[in-house]
């Protein structure tokens, strides 16, 4: 092949890769957005369960370097491998901080991770409770999701919970799903790390909130 073909193939090769390459990132710009806001708007709905009350969802400022450093706070209290997902402020409608949302893992679930969410007002009182995400057996750990389980974390102080087999009497107390002991210990598990975390990081109500 003369060296002319060669440089001919290789400028086309070169234009159609730049083409293509500038074509997807105009598409991913065009998409990214919309993508964004998706993501925003289904984690609201979940938020909007586990804080009935809430107007707002505000961002916490430095939230991120929160959650990261609370993976070595988890593991010293004993729940390593859980890890804190997401944390934001419940605000009123003049931006006033009532509360907040934590979403947190644990890797303990029978099927593997299991997510929760919940909501925690600044008197420290869980104002709800849902599973955000799980692997869990259908019929069996799957049961983690039905209300009569999840309803039981509503209005309970905010404070390191137990599961316990006999009847939940104390007000740390969560009665376990029937069969499914692995899986209640994941979700209790979970709901640990993120009141672990809420009482580390946001209890004092000095939290500063993203852009102030």
């Amino acid at each position: 092949m003369k060296k002319s073909s060669i440089l001919i193939n290789t400028l086309v090769l070169f234009a159609v890769t730049f083409v293509a390459v500038s074509a997807l990132a105009v598409v991913n710009q065009i998409t990214k957005e919309p993508i964004t806001q998706a993501e925003i708007n289904a984690r609201e709905q979940i938020y909007k369960i586990v804080y009935p009350d809430a107007e707002n969802f505000t961002d916490i400022e430095n939230a991120e370097n929160l959650i990261e450093n609370s993976d070595k706070m988890l593991k010293n209290a004993g729940y390593d491998g859980c890890f804190i997902n997401d944390a934001l402020a419940v605000t009123d409608k003049n931006g006033s901080i009532k509360g907040y949302v934590i979403a947190a893992t644990s890797p303990s679930g029978y099927g593997g991770d299991l997510q929760i969410a919940l909501g925690i007002t600044l008197d420290s009182e869980i104002t709800g409770f849902n599973i955000v995400s799980h692997s869990e057996t259908a019929g069996l750990g799957s049961k983690c999701t039905e209300s009569g389980f999840t309803s039981q974390f509503t209005g309970k102080s905010a404070k390191i919970l137990k599961y316990t087999k006999t009847g939940a009497y104390a007000d740390n107390e969560i009665d376990a799903i029937s069969g499914a002991t692995i899986t209640t210990n994941a979700v209790t598990e979970a709901a640990n790390a993120a009141i672990m975390f809420y009482h580390e990081n946001l209890a004092d109500n000095n939290t500063n909130l993203k852009g102030e």
